[in-house]
């Protein structure tokens, strides 16, 4: 995968050329067989990374992502590009004239903006398999899903045509896809960074999060997209000495593949032998708290879907209509009643763990299943890919999965670190440890 470290330095050095950099990755994605890539803005990106090359010739340096060529998710407003979402209900969409603060942020920072990524439909699941562009493809088997709703920001990292890729999570849609594409996804806590321009899934959980080759790669990203100064720090020593981390051991957390329990139990090990303190959590309440989140995206996401239900549902995949068309007759007392139950259940876990700095477990149940599976071993795939990783929409934590050990030859396995007294850098300097050994 593409080191940002490594590129950042070659482009600010002249050993590479922004103009270089940005044809060899519009090369590398045009020819993707991953199903990764939806659109590419080629004559636009050449063009800003010849204003990128100039202003370095001038000795005019606007970070670490200057010249840096950069994807986002198929549901970000990108100017002169259309947003399709992954759908055939938007595939006569215009192309966009504005674009949300995020999008305008990486161009000030002097990323390039080389094109939409795939996306499960509507960002409404997370295996990334339905889609009107076909089902994203691993990069570790091609017969395997990559995770979504962020699927080709995944894959893209994870094949490295990118260092970074933007991406949105309301409920597993970037730590998933990097758990099961062996990448680092990070949610930042609900509302850090912008979701204005972004297609609604439901927007009291929607995030916009962040698909990265590394830590390091990740903690720039965020750094760049949220530090007033936009310079962006990189990732700090890793110095988690007598940090309390509470691992996750409720039935609920445990993950029905024996490579991830152990995956956990390693890296609780390498967290305790840089220092950490490790104490064991019970969350009585999980299956309650989690019990509503479908409640909660089912009622927001029918709530935007539902006249092109009625008008367009043949442009819709069969699974997305089928699932939306489940919700139309919930009562609106089902939705309040759990937001309500959200929101003193969200309470309740942060008096559980007040004393933690982070919370450790598996980012999902099982690693990368077969494209169309919907069952595997008698697990259901989608809510093993969803149920580890929602709570943490729902208490509005930061979180991030980072690739796990695994053995040579082994599908991606991840680890997620979610942060209770520690916020995004917090929890990215936690998961380097683990990086690192």
């Amino acid at each position: 995968m593409t080191s940002l470290r490594d590129l950042s330095l070659a482009l600010r050095s002249g050993e590479l050329s922004p103009v270089e950099h940005v044809r060899d990755v519009l090369d590398r994605l045009a020819a993707d067989d991953h199903a990764a890539v939806v659109t590419l803005d080629t004559e636009r990106a050449l063009a800003t990374a010849e204003e990128r090359a100039a202003e370095l010739a001038r000795h005019e340096w606007r970070g670490p992502l200057h010249g840096v060529a950069v994807g986002v998710k198929d549901l970000f407003d990108v100017v002169g590009l259309p947003t399709h979402a992954g759908s055939a209900v938007l595939a006569d969409a215009p192309a966009a004239t504005t674009e949300g603060p995020v999008v305008a942020r990486l161009r000030e920072a002097g990323a390039v903006i080389v094109g939409k990524l795939a996306t499960h439909e509507f960002a409404y699941g997370p295996t990334g398999d339905v889609s009107a562009t076909g089902p994203a493809r691993n990069p570790h088997d091609p017969t395997r899903i990559t995770g979504g709703s962020s699927s080709g920001s995944a894959a893209a990292v994870a094949a490295g045509h990118l260092p970074i890729a933007l991406g949105t999570d309301t409920g597993a849609s970037v730590r998933t896809p990097a758990a099961l594409c062996g990448v680092v996804g990070l949610k930042p806590e609900f509302g850090t960074l912008s979701a204005d321009g972004v297609f609604p899934l439901a927007e009291t959980l929607d995030t916009v999060g962040i698909l990265a080759a590394d830590v390091h790669s990740a903690s720039v990203a965020w750094d760049v997209l949220s530090r007033p100064d936009g310079t962006g720090g990189g990732i700090q020593p890793p110095g988690i000495r007598g940090a309390h981390v509470g691992v996750l051991v409720d039935e609920y957390w445990q993950a029905a593949d024996p490579v991830l329990a152990e995956a956990v139990r390693e890296s609780v090990r390498l967290l305790e032998k840089a220092g950490a303190e490790i104490f064991e959590i019970r969350t009585p309440f999980i299956d309650e708290l989690a019990g509503v989140y479908a409640d909660i995206v089912g009622a927001e996401a029918y709530a935007t879907h539902r006249e092109w239900l009625a008008t367009r549902r043949h442009d819709y995949q069969p699974e997305t209509a089928e699932r939306l068309e489940m919700l139309a007759d919930r009562p609106a007392y089902a939705y309040v009643a759990a937001q309500r139950t959200r929101k003193r259940l969200t309470a309740e876990f942060r008096a559980a763990v007040s004393s933690m700095d982070v919370l450790v477990s598996a980012t999902t149940r099982l690693r990368a299943t077969p494209i169309g599976e919907r069952k595997v071993d008698g697990v259901p795939v989608r809510s093993s890919m969803l149920a580890l990783t929602c709570p943490f929409n729902l208490t509005k934590w930061p979180s991030v999965s980072v690739p796990a050990p695994v053995a040579p030859g082994e599908l991606p396995a991840g680890v997620q670190i979610t942060g209770v007294r520690l916020e995004e850098r917090g929890i990215l300097r936690v998961a380097g440890v683990l990086e690192r050994d």
